[in-house]
């Protein structure tokens, strides 16, 4: 790359265009051939038919310009201390319910998988960007009537005794990275934060309203229905499900939860998020996208009925919850057909509960626009990487500028014609092949919900039939193509793994998945791209807990005492996977990459 300067120097002076945005003097718009600027971001106008010249498919224009990150005049030294490599919650004991409490950090290490690490390049290296991760947040309306808890009847992790808690959690995840000190290894500023899908959890409006004022700050009150009380499995006397507040001895109980008085009381009273005070950017999952992640039903009057309406199917038999699960896993049932005959059949056993029009699902256009609304702007930008351009066209990706050297492009894998697993149509693979050539002297870093391994579902989009779809195999060869990729950043998979990946003329990039924030050990991630002035660069992954505590108290039923008891209930929720911290390879690292 020609141009490389350190995110400590660029952030001496303010940009003029920078200025003008920030008094709301510009706005900034281009067409076709539009290279990105700083504080610039672009969007897709138009997905085009299928077999379309690319130039008539992928009409660009920029608009909503960046926040500025926090500006300093130095960098500030490099630390350890509210991250992972100073010290992790850990497991006490070996059985039952497990407390958690301080443990010894995880160390980096040194990945050579794609290039050597040369002697001496701690002292040569020059920041190029920094930035924090968060994925997989799912903020759960926990008493939504579509839910699937009944499942749990064949399937114990079906439902999480956690799940009442996704918003204080997150809001101590926001209050962690407001607490940074910039980039643990350079010392220097964080540009901004970006969340790679799956940000809401049963595609409602009321989980959407508090995933945005939970990262821009503002008041929650993480409750639908009657405003006075839960109503939900946690409250119906079912031992299928921890019954906190109960006497009865649940299922969950006798593996050792505890009773705890107020406790639903106390996950559904009003919060306070401070909001992140870095701007940040949003990529939509397929959470995000489909009602339960996995339907594409909005378009089903049944299911937007019962998802609003007076009932809730809370216990079914294991052989029926087998049945329904299996057409989920199998992927059976893309449009829900089979779900809502299920819920038709076992109508009788629903349960009554307070109406609530919150609770409806919200389209795509529906996701646009609230990101899109002043409300949500935060520490910006407006939009959060989305435009009035991608709504217009209907698209869900973008590009926009991170540092001058470097630039972010966001993805859109969902795939409209259900199921959970991802795909790209071939209007968005061309214009991330023209994005990435247009700017070809400027590093590039790729973000998507999917990971390569489960992009496989290349059902066709029922609005743009013609159009085929593009899986992670062949998404893999297009980013190994250009020599500026230098790291792919997803989610989904709710696990911790760094992926080497080796294209073609010796180009090599690595494939970031990071950990969810609602299975335990409940992470985030800070990346740092850096020039190590020996003709290689390293990015250096670390990984970070929320701000609440390790240690929990039962009767600590404050904000932030629910934030931990959200992380320990995450670590003993039955069924839990214990590995999905990954490998010390998947963790704290630095990823040596050679300059393309």
């Amino acid at each position: 790359m020609s141009r490389i300067r350190s995110v400590a120097s660029s952030a001496l002076g303010v940009h003029r265009r920078t200025l003008l945005a920030a008094t709301g003097a510009v706005t900034l718009s281009a067409g076709v051939g539009y290279a990105l600027r700083p504080t610039d971001s672009e969007a897709a106008t138009s997905h085009g038919a299928a077999g379309a010249p690319e130039a008539a498919a992928d009409n660009a224009a920029a608009e909503a310009p960046v926040g500025a990150s926090r500006r300093v005049p130095v960098a500030l030294a490099p630390y350890t201390r509210g991250t992972t490599v100073a010290s992790v919650a850990t497991p006490q004991g070996s059985g039952g319910y497990r407390r958690l409490a301080d443990g010894p950090g995880w160390k980096r290490v040194v990945r050579e998988n794609l290039a050597a690490a040369k002697s001496g390049r701690e002292s040569r290296r020059t920041a190029l960007a920094s930035f924090v991760q968060l994925t997989d947040l799912h903020l759960i309306d926990a008493q939504h009537p579509l839910r699937l808890e009944y499942l749990r009847s064949t399937d114990v992790h079906a439902w999480r005794p956690q799940e009442a808690l996704t918003v204080p959690g997150a809001v101590a995840l926001v209050e962690r990275i407001n607490a940074l000190r910039g980039a643990p290894v350079t010392g220097a500023p964080l540009h901004f934060a970006m969340t790679t899908g799956d940000n809401t959890d049963n595609n409602c409006k009321s989980e959407l309203d508090w995933f945005l004022t939970v990262m821009s700050g503002g008041r929650v009150t993480p409750n639908t229905g009657d405003p006075r009380q839960y109503e939900g499995v946690q409250n119906s006397g079912l031992k299928l499900y921890w019954q906190a507040d109960d006497s009865v001895r649940d299922a969950d109980k006798q593996l050792g939860f505890p009773h705890i008085d107020g406790y639903l009381a106390a996950a559904i009273r009003e919060m306070r998020s401070p909001g992140l005070n870095i701007p940040w950017y949003s990529t939509v999952g397929n959470h995000d996208a489909m009602p339960l992640g996995t339907y594409a039903s909005h378009s089903d009057s049944y299911l937007t009925d019962l998802a609003v309406g007076g009932k809730k199917l809370m216990n079914v038999s294991a052989a029926d919850a087998k049945k329904l699960q299996d057409s989920l896993k199998q992927d059976k049932d893309p449009r829900g057909t089979v779900f809502k005959d299920f819920l038709k059949t076992h109508a009788r056993s629903m349960r009554s509960v307070t109406p609530d029009e919150n609770r409806a699902p919200f389209t795509p256009k529906d996701y646009l626009r609230a990101h899109l609304n002043p409300a949500h702007r935060g520490h910006g930008p407006v939009g959060h990487g989305y435009s009035t351009a991608n709504l217009d066209a209907g698209t869900q990706y973008y590009s926009f500028r991170i540092a001058d050297d470097v630039i972010g492009i966001s993805l859109d894998t969902t795939d409209p014609g259900g199921h959970y697993e991802g795909s790209i149509g071939t209007a968005q693979f061309r214009w991330l092949d023209r994005t990435l050539r247009e700017n070809k002297d400027s590093y590039a870093i790729i973000f998507s919900h999917h990971t390569s391994g489960t992009m496989d579902n290349l059902r066709r989009d029922p609005a743009r039939p013609g159009e085929r779809r593009v899986g992670g195999a062949e998404l893999l060869q297009l980013l190994g193509k250009h020599r500026n990729v230098l790291a792919w950043v997803n989610g989904h998979i709710h696990k911790n793994v760094i992926t080497p990946h080796s294209g073609t003329g010796g180009h090599a990039f690595w494939e970031i998945s990071t950990a969810s924030h609602v299975d335990f050990p409940q992470l985030a991630r800070i990346i740092e791209v850096v020039d190590n002035k020996d003709g290689t660069i390293s990015l250096f992954t670390t990984l970070i807990e929320s701000s609440a505590p390790h240690r929990t108290s039962f009767t600590d039923l404050s904000q932030t005492g629910l934030a931990a008891l959200y992380r320990e209930l995450s670590l003993n929720a039955p069924g839990a996977s214990a590995k999905l911290g990954g490998d010390r390879k998947d963790r704290n690292t630095e990823l040596v990459l050679k300059k393309g």
